[in-house]
């Protein structure tokens, strides 16, 4: 299954500098990389990153990141993705813009 993470553009930039990406400050916080289906995208884009400007979305096959990818309850209760560990840039698929919409959410256009 294809998973996605919704961030700054820089910390994408520096990932690839890197060869890895470790997370943002959140996922730092919490031990872990936040990731959402392409369901659960949209409303992480309202909940979390709303009137922010210069967002990427990376996609990821959830299968490539064996073990440390974890299903865990979140918001609802619902299973979200979180990848206990760096991500390897190598692991990335595809990376998109995610334009801010008129009403200040970034849009995020996964594909299915």
């Amino acid at each position: 299954m294809r998973i996605y993470k919704i961030l700054p553009r820089a910390e994408w930039v520096a990932a690839q500098g890197a060869g890895r990406f470790e997370g943002s400050a959140v996922d730092l916080q919490d031990g872990y990389i936040h990731f959402s289906t392409s369901d659960q995208s949209q409303e992480t884009a309202r909940r979390h990153f709303a009137g922010q400007a210069d967002l990427v979305v990376l996609e990821i096959e959830g299968d490539d990141l064996g073990p440390t990818l974890r299903w865990e309850p979140s918001r609802g209760g619902e299973l979200f993705p979180h990848l206990y560990g760096p991500l390897a840039v190598t692991d990335v698929r595809a990376v998109r813009a995610a334009p801010l919409g008129a009403d200040g959410v970034p849009q995020i256009q996964a594909p299915e």
